[in-house]
């Protein structure tokens, strides 16, 4: 078991989207000391859902930890989610009875965005299930796509499995050309003709769709034209949104994400040159958001103002005694 010391503060960060909730117990020191993995939360597509799997990655990062299951109304929780960019549902999330000492709710962009900068300014694109790009440059914040699948979300794995589908669907009519990601597509979905095609994936979400983006990003790194039109389109939107986070100046410009990787050779050149290597994940982002809101708290509660960082040692414990 981990001792704790009665004047310690722990943190738990919790980043929470539309494939998964990843919960990490952090120290004082910053030290992740156990981590947990559930299902999706993004509330604009279940709020149940979205409390089950914030409370169950959090249960399973305190086991990860060794702390007892009691320790979860200790925690400082810093949570980014998926969806609470919508006031609606950053009111519904914002209202719950979460079990921790204390709760602190933003965007996952923002998390995401402080991990990659350690806590300082910088933008972020988000290439994933979703797709985003995101900017937090002196205390203001943009956030340009997010929009959500199946109306926007360009450039995402989602995005690349929904355009995969409609050629798909046109080449079994016999209205696109064949291509090696006609076949690749077929033995993914394990179908023979549209009609298979279309119970495999009728009214699924987005995360199954992303799935198919594997073939597509397989196909284009072979040169299949089809494949390539597909991924170079994505590419396209994307290096348009680094642009636009440029235009903001931020210090850093780093871009995350399951896709991200397989994504970049397809970028703007420019682009390229400008993207950095994330400093930590986003639920190293939670944390630093629920440092920063507690630091921030205390400042007002002793009468000081002034901006608190990741370096802001603001003393917090008066807060949670």
């Amino acid at each position: 078991m981990v001792a704790l010391r009665d004047r310690d503060i722990l943190y738990i960060g919790i980043d929470g989207g539309g494939s998964k909730c990843r919960a990490s117990v952090i120290d004082a020191g910053n030290q992740v000391l156990g981590t947990g993995v559930s299902g999706p939360a993004n509330p604009l597509h279940g709020y149940e859902q979205t409390i089950d799997s914030i409370l169950g990655s959090a249960t399973l990062a305190l086991a990860d930890a060794g702390l007892p299951p009691e320790t979860m109304g200790e925690l400082v929780a810093g949570v980014g989610l998926a969806g609470v960019n919508m006031p609606r549902l950053y009111e519904q999330m914002e209202a719950w009875g979460h079990p921790f000492k204390k709760m602190y709710l933003t965007t996952d962009q923002h998390t995401a965005c402080l991990g990659a900068h350690q806590g300082n300014d910088g933008a972020v694109i988000i290439a994933g299930t979703g797709s985003c790009g995101y900017c937090w440059v002196d205390g203001r914040s943009l956030l340009l796509g997010g929009h959500g699948f199946p109306h926007g979300d360009k450039g995402s794995g989602a995005w690349m499995g929904m355009e995969a589908i409609k050629y798909l669907l046109m080449a079994l009519d016999g209205l696109a050309e064949d291509s090696r990601l006609k076949g690749e597509l077929l033995k993914a979905l394990d179908a023979s003709d549209a009609n298979e095609v279309f119970e495999k994936i009728g009214g699924k979400s987005s995360s199954h769709y992303a799935r198919m983006a594997v073939p597509v990003i397989e196909c284009a790194e072979s040169g299949d034209p089809v494949a390539v039109a597909i991924v170079r389109d994505g590419a396209a939107y994307i290096s348009d949104l680094a642009d636009k986070l440029l235009e903001q100046k931020p210090p850093r410009l780093s871009m995350i994400g399951g896709l991200a990787p397989r994504l970049r050779p397809w970028l703007a050149p420019h682009v390229v040159e400008r993207l950095t290597e994330p400093r930590e994940p986003p639920e190293m982002g939670c944390m630093y958001f629920a440092q920063q809101s507690l630091a921030r708290e205390a400042g007002e509660a002793l009468g000081t103002t002034g901006k608190t960082g990741t370096a802001g040692k603001t003393d917090s414990n008066a807060l949670l005694s």
